[in-house]
């Protein structure tokens, strides 16, 4: 890519898009294409068609999605399967009708099989049953996987997929009802604290292990890719470090500065026990992540409590 290059990131206002419009910013780019949900419905095959033949983007990232937490993946179940098939046809199908040179697609680790070997191989897509609670969304994921591979396959077309593991970092969603685990407990403590509740509640057993990848690291990793990796597989882009839910709930606690109790509600689900991905094959390609999970979170915390609404 080169930096007068325009650049379509769909998606800019979520976690990632606008982590990825951060970097490219920050290398030099000055020819970045954005819209908003409002300005253009990505699901409308109409409209993103005008798009492109309008704007005509050189490369594009796929990071646009309809996103959310286990509660949310479970209770939205069409809405998370139908928004999220219909952004990612809609979009490769245009980048290739309209000779977009390449594309990078944005998927998720809960692609894998619930019960798949630890830690999570690319080639272990496809090769047993879903986690049940985001079934919808992890199909959708594939699907766009196998979109990309398939323009690859039968028109020539550079489309690559990158599953990035859990995120955190700015620009996350702090709503209870539908966010992921991280930014609802630093939710959860600091209003603990803030309030002098002598207990917080944590969904589950705390047992199952996560990993977690700084979403400026994400930003990076998809950046490295784009301008050095061509491959027709899926690429896993993660930090291969977990810590279990408890841990992370006992870190987040000491960050925050809270020093009341935990409880854990079993009655909640756990969703999958272990989601370690393997990164070998992008250490291979030549990128690592940077930020650790300390460091990152106390900058999270420090951006989004003192913000009025952000948390």
């Amino acid at each position: 890519m080169k930096t007068s290059d325009k650049i379509y990131v769909a998606g800019h206002r979520g976690m990632v898009g606008s982590a990825i419009v951060r970097k490219l910013q920050k290398e030099g780019f000055t020819n970045i294409l954005v819209r908003t949900s409002k300005e253009l419905d990505l699901a409308n095959q109409a409209a993103v068609e005008a798009f492109f033949e309008a704007e005509k983007p050189d490369y594009v990232f796929l990071a646009a999605a309809k996103v959310g937490g286990i509660n949310a993946n479970n209770i939205y179940r069409a809405d998370f399967i139908y928004q999220n098939l219909m952004i990612e046809a809609n979009v490769i199908h245009q980048a290739y009708k309209h000779n977009v040179k390449k594309l990078l697609f944005l998927g998720s680790s809960c692609i894998y099989p619930k019960m798949a070997p630890q830690p999570l191989k690319e080639e272990y897509l496809l090769t047993g049953t879903l986690e049940p609670t985001n079934e919808p969304y992890a199909i959708a994921k594939i699907a766009g996987i196998k979109l990309c591979e398939s323009y690859r396959d039968q028109y020539g077309c550079n489309f690559i997929s990158a599953m990035p593991t859990n995120l955190y970092g700015p620009n996350d969603n702090y709503d209870l009802n539908n966010s992921h685990v991280l930014p609802a407990l630093l939710r959860k403590f600091h209003e603990a604290k803030e309030n002098g509740k002598p207990s917080v509640e944590i969904w589950g057993s705390g047992s199952p292990f996560r990993e977690f990848l700084h979403v400026d690291d994400l930003a990076e990793g998809c950046f490295y890719l784009m301008q050095n990796y061509d491959g027709k597989e899926l690429v896993n882009v993660g930090s291969g470090e977990e810590i279990t839910i408890k841990d992370l709930a006992l870190l987040i606690k000491d960050i925050v500065g809270y020093e009341g109790e935990l409880t854990w509600n079993t009655s909640k689900p756990d969703g999958t026990p272990r989601k370690l991905m393997d990164v070998s094959k992008l250490a291979s390609v030549g990128w690592k992540f940077k930020i650790g999970l300390r460091e990152g979170i106390t900058g999270v915390y420090e951006e989004v409590r003192n913000k009025e609404f952000a948390i």
